[in-house]
């Protein structure tokens, strides 16, 4: 049997809920994380279309980038959408989950998916996240410091970029005098005790705190296990919004609004002034990006592929970048492939769906 909360663990390995911005709601927005999974339905956004198409494919879970509940509902009247959505799965047992923000802050999520379908190459998160790193120091004999540091490795701890097992020691001697109701593994109770040791430091996501704390005490010999944790400003280059990459060769703009308009399946892009005879380097941002662009220029984009820009805000291009609004469900709509792609692998004993409800309430006269 699987249940709802064995999938949200394993996308919640993918993007931390921790990751999400302080305004989102991301999670298990309704439904028990104890109910067995019958079916997962993958879309952007969940409408009360969506909910009708999950129930008549057999799905009790539905998976989505954009949280229906994003704001405190006060009553449940069905009085607009979101309430009618949510009353529609409560009462067919249709359980609601979403990936939002903590989706676009990943390496593999939101922004790597529209990397992938603009073919782009070296793909980086384009502004890092900073104060998301902690590191730990702690203190071991020197016998036992492999086996702490392993423990600390399988539980995600000491990976820098795209190196793993990261870590620095430093031998010295500790000292320590075991108290009359102590239960020291090395030496005695009342006698000062000089034992070789490692000082290590490593760094975890900063989420990972209590995870990091179990494993060490669990591996660690000593009764009372001597550590001190630090919040670092490093930026975490693994977490953070939208991603930049490049194209495998250079583009005339106009070509290269045409390869965004086919992989994108957009119709109509609204873009600034051609600034470049060529395009290689690209910045992206599913969804809202217009706060990112200073980010995008600093890092030598020629184009920023995002959504939502309102009509001041493409003066801000002046003339060192080329901004491209495609929309913004067209700019996350496969994020619902990635989602059903990502537990694909992972789950076979019911059915994973792709929704085939349009929700982009955007219609264009073309």
């Amino acid at each position: 049997m699987t249940f709802i909360k064995d999938i949200t663990n394993e996308l919640e390995k993918l993007a931390p809920l921790a990751y999400q911005e302080g305004y989102d709601n991301a999670g298990l927005l309704v439904g028990s994380p104890n109910t067995e999974v019958s079916g997962i339905l993958f879309t952007l956004d969940v409408t009360e279309q969506v909910v009708q198409e999950a129930l008549q494919r057999g799905c009790n879970l539905i998976v989505a980038h954009h949280p229906i509940i994003f704001k405190g509902l006060k009553k449940l009247n069905g009085k607009n959408y979101v309430e009618r959505t949510v009353i529609n799965a409560i009462k067919n047992d249709i359980a609601i989950y979403a990936t939002h923000t903590n989706l676009d802050h990943v390496t593999n999520g939101v922004n790597w998916k529209i990397a992938e379908r603009l073919g782009l190459l070296n793909v980086k998160v384009l502004a890092p996240k900073k104060q998301w790193l902690t590191k730990l120091t702690f203190f071991a004999p020197k016998e036992n410091t492999e086996t702490v540091l392993d423990a600390l490795y399988k539980a995600g701890a000491g990976k820098i970029g795209e190196y793993e097992n990261c870590s620095f020691r430093t031998p010295g001697t500790g000292t320590f005098l075991p108290g009359e109701s102590a239960n020291p593994v090395i030496g005695s109770r009342g006698k000062l005790e000089e034992v070789s040791e490692d000082r290590v430091e490593i760094m975890f996501p900063s989420y990972l705190e209590s995870k990091m704390l179990s494993v060490l005490r669990a591996a660690h010999p000593y009764e009372e296990v001597a550590y001190y944790l630090t919040s670092l400003e490093n930026e975490n280059q693994e977490v953070g919004a939208g991603a930049i990459g490049e194209l495998a060769e250079p583009l005339l703009p106009k070509d290269f609004l045409q390869l965004v308009k086919s992989q994108m399946n957009v119709d109509v892009i609204k873009h600034t002034a051609f600034v470049s005879d060529r395009i290689q380097k690209v910045a992206i941002c599913g969804g809202a990006g217009s706060f990112l662009l200073q980010d995008a220029i600093r890092a030598g984009a020629d184009a920023f592929v995002t959504a939502d820009y309102k009509y001041h805000e493409f003066f801000d291009a002046e003339d060192k970048i080329m901004i491209c609004d495609i929309g913004h469900y067209e700019s996350e709509v496969f994020t619902k492939n990635l989602l059903h792609n990502y537990l694909s692998g992972k789950f076979s004993n019911f059915a994973l769906c792709l929704s085939e409800v349009n929700t982009n309430p955007v219609q264009y006269f073309v």
